[in-house]
């Protein structure tokens, strides 16, 4: 039987399309608070920070400013989803690529994202995916990313070494979360950074299109 592997996915960017929501309630949270609002550039560039570290960097404010912006944002979220016409789709390719991983003998799936948790919940449900992950790794019990402390907790929660485990991302974020952690990296071309920057940042491989992401997690575990 082949060692087991831990296959860690980031949320936004990498499996769903949240993008534009995402901007759009930054937009409208900016607004909110009297301040001048950020392009959708600027907005994907901190996703897949945990919110309230994102808000402190988007809008260069303190802490307490940062979490009353957190909560607006949260507000406006809660008030799309409460209208039930809008939701993150997957991106195409990604059911498929879980699906032939979930049936893997020796790839156990994670989930690392800014989000959190109960975000992740609706998300797996919305998809039917909460059967494919055996650890959830989000802000509400690590510090966010770039710290590994969201894959070295997944490593001690299913007894796997971080030299087994794959970090797949979209973000800059996400292969220094890796890195840090002692994992291998798949960067996803995808996402909201450039691929350049996911070069800089430590990917050993970027991929294009999820047929691609088997292949890709057996070379870099090789």
């Amino acid at each position: 039987m082949a060692e087991p592997r831990l296959i860690m996915f980031d949320m936004d960017g990498t499996l769903i399309d949240s993008g534009a929501i995402i901007a759009e309630h930054m937009a409208a949270t900016f607004r909110d608070h009297g301040l001048d609002v950020p392009t959708a550039e600027m907005s994907h560039s901190i996703i897949g920070l945990s919110l309230e570290i994102a808000m402190e960097r988007l809008a260069q404010c303190d802490a307490e400013t940062a979490i009353l912006m957190a909560g607006t944002y949260r507000q406006h979220y809660r008030a799309m989803l409460a209208g039930g016409e809008r939701h993150e789709p997957l991106y195409a390719g990604a059911l498929e690529a879980l699906n032939r991983l979930r049936a893997h003998e020796a790839s156990i799936l994670g989930i690392a994202t800014g989000k959190r948790l109960s975000g992740v919940n609706r998300i797996l449900a919305l998809h039917a995916l909460a059967d494919h992950f055996v650890t959830l790794q989000t802000p509400d019990h690590n510090p966010s990313k770039p710290h590994p402390g969201m894959i070295l907790r997944a490593c001690a929660e299913t007894g796997i070494d971080p030299s087994c485990t794959v970090m797949i991302g979209d973000t800059t974020f996400d292969m220094e979360l890796g890195r840090s952690a002692g994992a291998r990296t798949i960067g996803v071309s995808w996402g909201y950074h450039a691929r350049v920057a996911l070069e800089e940042s430590g990917a050993h491989i970027i991929i294009d299109d999820y047929a691609d992401l088997d292949d890709a997690i057996e070379r870099v575990l090789s």
